[in-house]
């Protein structure tokens, strides 16, 4: 839903800085600025964390720790109960909390170690600026890890868009391998698609295969390289709905498969299974509609217009056509699912390439 003049200060700031171009000047011909330029979630929730200190009217120690929890929840809550937020992007409220969990677990630590409050607020604006500048940074040095393991004549397997996976297709490129990317449609909201056409631009050719083809495009891939809208505690992934079902493809073929995920998506989570996601991340399938379209009714005159007879002209299909089920049919939308760390060979991260057994380790240092 857009803007509400009644939504919280901070809420509203959130908008701002994940407005498409935050942070970048508009482009000067006048063209659509790029998504790209949208800061990742965390780094976004800082930032706006940031706002809060800026703007503080305490002036103690507790009282700027109240302000900065409350912003946090609030946050969080939004990300949460909000999903189909368009300013969200589809993305998951863990990488999110993940990155307003870090901040105040800085600003405790900041509290214990420099007893005046003015030096706090100092150290903790430029921590939290040096954490906002981490994003592009992190994204660069996963691309540099990453890229040598993309190999010369390979089919990489991907499954929606990142950002990160992006660099380092780029970067892989750019060192002179080449690779074909092979990507599901990513049902429901056409992820895969997107990221197709994101992932040419840098000059990679791209195959867009069925959802329900995995398995199948399986047999002629050489590795898989998926994002991560969270790392937990376990070593495992959350990520876009179908990462879970790739994987276990890529296990029963002995293909490797490898995460990219920044630090600042650690989070701190333990599910053991996909109903554990469920619970934690409160998907409720109400706020989550779902519309069924039969993609097989495709006009054959937008297909081959020039081999089109004037008998099928006469029977042509409409060009999409939306199944309306009743209401006795439960619909279930779940926008991620979790991959357990036994279907993962690597993490390419900004702290250097883990096993998935390192995470927990890692996430001690990040947090203590």
């Amino acid at each position: 839903p857009p803007e509400s003049v009644d939504e919280p200060a901070i809420l509203k700031e959130l908008r701002r800085h994940l407005s498409p171009g935050a942070g970048a000047p508009p482009p000067s011909d006048g063209s659509t600025v790029n998504v790209d330029d949208t800061p990742a979630l965390p780094v976004a929730a800082i930032k706006c964390m940031l706002h809060v200190i800026n703007h503080t009217s305490s002036h103690t120690m507790m009282g700027l720790q109240a302000e900065l929890s409350v912003a946090a929840d609030t946050l969080v809550e939004f990300a949460a109960s909000s999903p189909s937020d368009p300013i969200l992007g589809g993305r998951s409220h863990i990488a999110l909390r993940s990155g307003c969990d870090l901040f105040l677990r800085y600003v405790t630590r900041a509290f214990l170690e420099l007893p005046d409050f003015d030096a706090v607020v100092a150290a903790i604006a430029e921590r939290g600026e040096r954490f906002a500048r981490l994003s592009v940074t992190a994204r660069d040095r996963i691309a540099r890890l990453g890229a040598p393991f993309v190999h010369h004549g390979a089919q990489v397997m991907t499954h929606g868009y990142s950002r990160t996976v992006r660099a380092l297709f780029s970067e892989a490129a750019r060192c002179g391998a080449r690779f074909e990317v092979v990507v599901p449609e990513g049902r429901p909201d056409g992820g895969g698609a997107k990221a197709a056409a994101a992932y040419s631009e840098v000059g990679v050719p791209v195959r867009v295969v069925l959802d329900s083809a995995v398995a199948c495009a399986m047999e002629n891939v050489d590795a898989v390289v998926v994002g991560a809208e969270g790392v937990v505690e376990n070593g495992g992934v959350v990520n876009k709905i179908g990462t879970y079902n790739m994987a276990i493809a890529a296990h029963a073929m002995g293909v490797p498969f490898y995460v990219a995920a920044e630090s600042y998506k650690f989070a701190r989570m333990y599910p053991l299974n996909n109903g554990d996601l469920v619970k934690e991340m409160d998907m409720d399938p109400a706020r989550m509609p779902l519309d069924f379209v039969d993609t097989t009714k495709i006009s054959w005159n937008k297909l081959h217009p020039k081999d089109v007879s004037e008998t099928e002209k006469s029977v042509t299909l409409p060009e999409e056509a939306v199944i309306n089920l009743p209401d006795s049919v439960t619909v279930e939308n779940h926008p991620c699912d979790y991959t357990p760390a036994k279907y993962i060979t690597l993490l390419f991260t900004d702290l250097g390439v883990l096993t998935p057994s390192a995470v927990s380790d890692e996430l001690i240092r990040l947090y203590h």
